[in-house]
């Protein structure tokens, strides 16, 4: 039993068919938790990269049988995200965390010459897919009760807190997520549901190879120079911060940003 007096606790996890969304949802399954994972399983007409597959969310979804369900669906989509949480109320009995893991990589160009495809795919994925989030998740999250322990958490970047060449979109919808959070957070405000982001740096990701691809770069070993730990970041990493976050004990940290970046913004 955990401290709230209800166990396990359960999680949705958007994002979830590979990269740090997997990540997180083998952290937190190892960690006794039930989750839901999410992910759209198709690619995206403005993304030059494939995304996550069916057979990749699904074999997440075999390793931890009973304890991992997956759903396929769209974070653009409110209706989908409402589906999952009613998935976890059914299947799991409810949802005390809430993991927006979901997006893209698209840009190249500088802002001026960005085309509204650009834009729209970044911040319909990016912030949009966050903010029907928590208009799904967030009343699930409240109706546990009280004392609550409830978590949303967002990943962020690097890039809502340092300008990237060529990437000025991605740059605004990553602050976009970090905005969000905070007034999230302040709603919130003394209901025992905390919000959080979680910025990483360059994680080895197929995303982060895609940003590699934009910059016309031989690999994404070339981003360790913007490290202090020399290297390129495991999403198992990052995924740690975010599960820290999601746990009972990060119950101080509410309205800010984890900065599991690697020293890129030291």
């Amino acid at each position: 039993m955990t401290g709230t007096g209800y166990a396990p606790r359960v999680a949705l996890v958007t994002g979830a068919a590979r990269g740090i969304g997997a990540a997180v949802v083998h952290r937190l399954a190892a960690e006794g938790w039930r989750v839901v994972a999410l992910d759209i399983c198709a690619d995206e007409p403005g993304a030059a990269y494939p995304l996550g597959s069916e057979s990749e969310l699904f074999t997440l979804a075999d390793t931890w049988p009973g304890t991992v369900r997956p759903v396929i669906g769209d974070v653009r989509d409110l209706a989908s995200l409402q589906g999952a949480v009613e998935l976890a109320r059914d299947t799991f009995g409810g949802l005390d965390a809430a993991v927006a893991a979901a997006a893209v990589m698209v840009g190249g160009r500088p802002l001026w010459e960005t085309s509204d495809e650009d834009w729209d795919a970044l911040f319909e994925t990016g912030v949009r897919g966050v903010t029907n989030l928590a208009r799904a998740a967030v009343p699930a999250l409240l109706a546990r009760p009280a004392p609550r322990s409830g978590r949303f958490v967002a990943l962020a970047s690097a890039a809502a807190h340092r300008g990237l060449w060529h990437l000025a979109a991605y740059n605004a919808a990553k602050a976009a997520v970090v905005g969000l959070v905070r007034g999230l957070a302040t709603d919130l405000r003394g209901t025992g549901v905390n919000a959080t982001a979680v910025s990483p740096g360059s994680t080895r990701t197929p995303m982060l190879d895609a940003s590699a691809d934009l910059y016309g770069l031989p690999g994404p070993e070339e981003f360790t120079r913007y490290h202090l730990t020399d290297r390129l970041l495991m999403p198992e990493e990052v995924a740690a911060a975010v599960c820290w976050l999601c746990d009972e004990r990060s119950s101080a940290v509410t309205g800010t940003v984890l900065h599991a970046d690697g020293g890129f913004t030291a």
